[in-house]
């Protein structure tokens, strides 16, 4: 990737794409830092690409952070390597230095558009003599080094797309391979370092489809061996439109935040594009391995519904709770959410043990689709006593003492495991048991007596998550407040 930004939805794509293919035939996953135009790298960015992909279970074998055997693995590290290939090429006479100045180009780039036509150089300076070439660095003018475009290109098998051929030199003028300020364009930097670095395979997005003939023509022109090229279709939102990098909509930095798994996100891009045997939800990274083959990639563009997330996360958030190891690890985290949220209001030690969370993570599972969703104010009822007198009871019902002894001769005597249905016949059961009070009433008395609250989940699933021991606590600490 380029560093001129933090990592995407699409750029998480193409990288877990060519994770899937390096670890389905035992390859090495590379990640290679484009920063060779210096105007626009993003302090941090290459460091925080790196993080994100670690985050997301897809980190590189090799990379800037790990090292490796063919670093350094940020180009501008490695520009005398380029310096010695543009110069092999200038020997060979495949490339040639252009002295055309900014101006000139953008006096041939207007007329173009003027006319309508696709700007493009008009390869003025690839017709200098030895003798003119040596004059004019005599002179000391600044200089590109542009590499020769020829016809006829011969036709790649693309791993996605088959067959293709781009007559390059029809379209377009040459291009610069070798800046003046000594840094290469994305042309000669990726052909060199897939050269040099041993590369195999190479999937990228589509947009690079058009330029792979004049890639090829560099490796003929080197005389190498080139890699085999996949391009990957565009990602792009569910109505057909670019991904939104308005607000970091669609930067893992955000999903991150925001609490989601990285489990989720890798199962709806690839959900909605294509390389598998079927779709399905609740795809584990092992699953997508297995499942995958290049060829099964079509050449459509994939529509990511991104409002279909929340559905995804729950599923691979009940998944993680399922699991010992991985419930242990959101047991710390919902504890670090509930101290975050309520540690200014008065959270009783009890409820941030262990076997209390674990509980709630335990009954809430596959009713929640973040972690965050229990720290929202519908659950505040798990963390902070309430503080509720007898008297507001009361006002309610005045059978509160009868109702409160009913209730928690209910819970004490309580040996199965509580559950919402159970409870729900048995709190009926009470509400007969009283004189006068209203079973809507009683049920307003005991939210309020366990909550605090006139509004939330049901009593029964209260009781249920709460517990026996805490919902007799409650009910004891409002009857004789």
């Amino acid at each position: 990737p380029t560093i001129t930004g933090f990592l995407h939805l699409g750029g998480l794509r193409t990288a877990l794409y060519n994770y899937i293919f390096a670890k389905k035939h035992q390859g090495t996953f590379i990640l290679r830092v484009e920063d060779t135009d210096q105007n626009r790298v993003v302090p941090g960015a290459a460091e925080g690409i790196e993080d994100m992909l670690c985050w997301a279970g897809i980190p590189p074998d090799e990379s800037p952070g790990r090292g490796g055997p063919a670093g350094p693995y940020v180009q501008s590290l490695r520009l005398e390597l380029y310096g010695r290939a543009s110069a092999a090429l200038l020997a060979s006479g495949a490339a040639y230095r252009c002295f055309c100045s900014p101006q000139r180009l953008q006096l041939l780039r207007r007329d173009a558009l003027r006319s309508q036509q696709t700007p493009r150089y008009d390869n003025r300076c690839r017709h200098l003599t030895p003798g003119e070439v040596a004059q004019k660095l005599s002179q000391g003018l600044d200089c590109v080094i542009r590499f020769r475009l020829e016809k006829g290109v011969e036709p790649f098998q693309d791993l996605v797309y088959g067959w293709n051929k781009h007559e390059v030199a029809e379209v377009e003028g040459d291009p610069v391979i070798l800046k003046g300020d000594g840094f290469p364009t994305y042309h000669l930097a990726n052909v060199v370092d897939d050269h040099y670095m041993g590369i195999t395979h190479v999937l990228r997005g589509t947009e690079w489809l058009a330029s792979t003939s004049k890639h090829l023509l560099l490796y003929k022109a080197f005389g190498w061996e080139p890699p085999q090229f996949g391009h990957l279709p565009l990602l792009l939102n569910k109505d057909g439109g670019k991904l939104s990098k308005r607000q970091g909509d669609i930067f893992l930095e955000r999903f991150a935040r925001d609490g989601f798994l990285p489990e989720a996100l890798l199962d709806i891009v690839t959900n909605c594009g294509s390389g598998f045997t079927e779709k399905q939800m609740g795809r584990t990274l092992e699953e997508l391995i297995s499942q995958f083959e290049v060829g099964r990639i079509t050449t459509h563009s994939a529509l990511l519904d991104l409002e279909a997330l929340p559905e995804f996360n729950r599923i691979h958030l009940t998944r993680h709770i399922e699991n010992q190891g991985l419930r242990q690890k959101l047991v710390r985290e919902l504890q670090g959410l509930v101290e975050l949220v309520y540690g200014h209001q008065q959270v009783d030690p009890d409820v941030l043990e262990n076997e209390y969370v674990e509980r709630v993570l335990l009954l809430r599972k596959g009713h929640i689709s973040l972690l965050k969703n229990l720290v929202s104010s519908d659950y505040s009822y798990l963390w902070v006593r309430p503080s509720v007198s007898r008297q507001q009871l009361q006002t309610i019902s005045a059978e509160v003492d009868e109702i409160g002894k009913l209730v928690l001769e209910l819970m004490t005597k309580q040996t199965a495991a509580l559950t919402v249905e159970e409870l729900n016949k048995d709190l009926r059961s009470l509400q007969k048991q009283t004189r006068e009070t209203k079973f809507s009433s009683m049920m307003q008395l005991l939210r309020l007596a366990l909550s605090g609250r006139q509004h939330g989940p049901s009593v029964a699933e209260m009781m249920v998550t709460l517990g026996a021991a805490e919902v007799c606590g409650r009910m004891h600490r409002a009857l004789s407040s």
